[in-house]
C-alpha cells in the first residue's frame, strides 16, 4: 500500500537527503536546481531525473548557462513504498543518483555502486 505523506514532508526529507553529501562535494555541486514533482509527464514511474550538462562535460561554452535540474518526483516514491522509513531511504537513494549524474556518473556505475 502506498505510503500518504504531507508534500511538505516529502520535501523535508529531500533537503534531509542532500545533507547526506559530504560537505566537499556539496561544494562542488555548481549551478544545480533541486525541485520536487507530483510525477515526470511522460514516464509516471520515473523516481528522478537530472537534466544538464554534467561537470564532466563542461567547457568554456558552459559559461551562461541556465542552471541544471535534478527533479525528484513525489507520487512514484510513495507508491513504491510501504514505511515512512522505505520512503527516507528511497528518496535518499534517487537524491545521491541524480546528484551522481552531476559529476559524471553514469547509471551502469551507479548500479555497481549500490545506488541503482
Amino acid at each position: 500500500m502506498p505510503v500518504r505523506m504531507d508534500p511538505a514532508r516529502f520535501e523535508e526529507l529531500v533537503g534531509d537527503a542532500l545533507d547526506l553529501i559530504p560537505p566537499g562535494l556539496a561544494k562542488a555541486i555548481d549551478n544545480v536546481v533541486i525541485m520536487v514533482e507530483d510525477h515526470h509527464p511522460d514516464e509516471p514511474d520515473l523516481l528522478g531525473l537530472y537534466e544538464g550538462i554534467a561537470l564532466t562535460e563542461r567547457d568554456s561554452s558552459y559559461a551562461g548557462s541556465l542552471p541544471d535540474t535534478v527533479t525528484i518526483y513525489r507520487e512514484p516514491l510513495l507508491d513504491m513504498c510501504d514505511t515512512e522509513a522505505d520512503v527516507v531511504e528511497e528518496v535518499a537513494i534517487t537524491v545521491i543518483h541524480e546528484i551522481a549524474h552531476h559529476f559524471g556518473i553514469d547509471d551502469g556505475r551507479l548500479h555497481e555502486l549500490g545506488w541503482g
